[in-house]
């Protein structure tokens, strides 16, 4: 797939951080203020998914063998909505990808440059307590010490060299996400409004 003309002059983000790390919250706060459109991969497989398409039940098939869903398909996916969304969206947040290396390089070779990244970065402890905290009202069944701690380990493996590459083409704004939920935006805020 060659990158796509529509999205050329669109800022898009990639926003990364651990499970716990507050990513989905401060994306929140951004569509609120900016008017950016925020993807999850996650959201737009399950999305596709329950609309029973052909891509969807292909799909299906893939997760109930608990395969890993190919790149292609998850550029396809975020490439139609992006494409959906480009004549009316301010920029776009793509939370939680790319979880390697290869899936960014690809990202921007098949999809669209990307302007950043927004890295929430905060330390282990935190993002266990913060996980621990959520888990006694979440229902997930990835919340509990065990997982988070693979969870956390899985993390750091496979992005930090994602954020190492994108941070040698000075495109990484690394927030120190501890501390309240609105003394992080107003660092985002500060990086945000610059750009």
């Amino acid at each position: 797939m060659p990158p796509v003309p529509e999205l050329s002059k669109v800022k898009i983000y990639f926003v990364l951080g651990g499970p716990g790390s507050g990513k989905g919250t401060q994306c929140d706060k951004i569509v609120a203020k900016y008017g950016f459109t925020h993807l999850s991969t996650g959201d737009l497989l399950r999305d596709e998914v329950a609309s029973g398409s052909e891509r969807g039940k292909e799909l299906t098939k893939i997760m109930e063998k608990g395969d890993l869903v190919p790149l292609e398909t998850v550029l396809g996916l975020l490439r139609d909505a992006m494409l959906k969304k480009a004549s009316t969206s301010k920029g776009f947040l793509i939370d939680g990808y790319p979880r390697e290396l290869d899936q960014g390089k690809r990202f921007e070779a098949d999809v669209a440059a990307v302007h950043a990244v927004l890295y929430f970065e905060v330390a282990d402890e935190t993002m266990k307590k913060r996980l621990l905290k959520r888990a006694e009202t979440s229902g997930r069944v990835d919340d509990n010490e065990e997982t988070i701690v693979k969870r956390l380990k899985t993390f750091h493996n496979h992005t930090q060299p994602v954020i190492d590459h994108y941070d040698k083409v000075h495109k990484v704004f690394k927030v120190v996400a501890e501390g309240s939920v609105d003394d992080i935006f107003h660092k985002v805020e500060g990086f945000l409004d610059k750009q």
